[in-house]
């Protein structure tokens, strides 16, 4: 998952190398987006019927051609590419390896696990731009060293995965695989919405964070150090990763209405740092946004994943990844495509106001629907 984040603190010197706007940027950014969604809606479900770990060790594949396609970067397309690469290999782990993990547990350890899924996720997220900007700014050849380093990092995982057992009874070859959509069955899908809603906000405040943020620092900040820009886009998953330590005492029941309250609250503070072109409450909207999104998320999984079906877990879980893909994908398109006309900080302001209402909505849902399942 590191990979996948891994361009952000390089967009820039792409900008000066090949010369693209900012709207390009969210574009590139996008395309990956579109390329988990594309995986998600097709293949899903697959490791369900095929197990577990061949599609963990094709999506390390794709990572794999991902950082080979950046590392023989000639220009826009090969962004695109590496991009596509990139949202294929995350397509094809985020439900299948949260499902593992699951089923990887020992018995009375399904909760640890989650988190381990979740915080692997989102670390995996943090760790991409920090590694990356950290490289930039003080080793050599900032556009070719990252994506070695990650090359080798995946080597490891790769020789890793083939050593774990398969937890699916009866998986079939891999070339027996077929394209199925994700199904909703009907027990889950009560809870599926609003969890979604939650999701899909807390993974549009990432989106922004990784995408337009280190233009924002650089143009109207004034912020050019590589490695402080990794560092402030890592600590929003960071933080979303303490965020989802808070959930087994909530409950993720309550953990995904007050987990949106959070994000309001880190909303908020974005809005204000594009509005006084200030850095600090920039900072702490990474800290307190990047927790409310910890919160909704692992509460999110948590509450799709026991309301799911075991043979179909795999499928729901990818299925409420695609939703939150949706939300790092169109919003950010949206502020990209705002940026000519209105400037990058006003076409920020638009996105946090949307993005407030959605999760204000989706906090109020849960609470009435927690109250009612308390009275019943």
């Amino acid at each position: 998952m590191a990979g996948t984040t891994l361009p952000t603190p390089l967009y820039g010197l792409y900008q000066e190398r090949i010369g693209f706007s900012e709207l390009m940027v969210t574009v590139v950014f996008a395309v990956y987006a579109f390329g988990v969604i594309g995986v998600l809606l097709l293949f899903g479900n697959v490791s369900d019927a095929v197990g577990r770990r061949p599609v963990l060790l094709c999506g390390l594949a794709c990572a794999g051609a991902s950082a080979v396609a950046f590392l023989a970067e000639q220009g826009l397309a090969w962004l695109f590419a590496g991009r596509l690469l990139s949202g294929f290999a995350a397509g094809l782990f985020t439900g299948t390896a949260t499902a593992y993990v699951l089923e990887l547990a020992p018995p009375g350890g399904r909760a640890r696990a989650a988190f381990a899924a979740t915080a692997a996720n989102m670390g995996g997220l943090g760790c991409g731009p920090l590694l990356a900007g950290l490289l930039a700014q003080y080793a050599p050849r900032p556009l070719t060293l990252p994506f070695a380093v990650h090359l080798a990092l995946l080597a490891a995982s790769f020789a890793v995965v083939r050593t774990l057992p398969e937890s699916v009874d009866g998986a079939r070859p891999l070339r027996t695989a077929r394209p199925r959509r994700p199904v909703l069955p009907a027990e889950v899908r009560g809870v599926f919405v609003p969890a979604g809603i939650a999701a899909f906000t807390g993974f549009a405040l990432l989106g922004v964070f990784t995408s337009v943020t280190p233009a924002f620092l650089a143009q109207d900040l004034g912020v050019r150090n590589h490695a402080a820009v990794g560092l402030i886009v890592a600590a929003a998953f960071f933080a979303s990763t303490g965020g989802q330590l808070l959930v087994p005492r909530l409950g993720a029941r309550r953990a995904i209405p007050l987990g949106c309250l959070v994000l309001i609250g880190g909303l908020g503070l974005l809005a204000l740092s594009l509005a006084t072109h200030t850095l600090a409450p920039l900072v702490l909207a990474a800290l307190v946004g990047g927790t409310g999104q910890g919160m909704t998320l692992r509460g999110a999984v948590g509450e799709v994943a026991a309301a799911a079906p075991d043979a179909h877990r795999g499928g729901v879980l990818s299925a409420l990844f695609v939703v939150a893909y949706l939300g790092i994908s169109v919003p950010v398109i949206g502020v990209g495509l705002l940026t000519g006309p209105l400037g990058l900080p006003d076409a920020g302001l638009v996105f946090t106001a949307c993005m407030a209402v959605l999760a204000a909505a989706s906090g109020a849902f849960l609470l009435h629907r927690a109250r009612a399942s308390s009275a019943t």
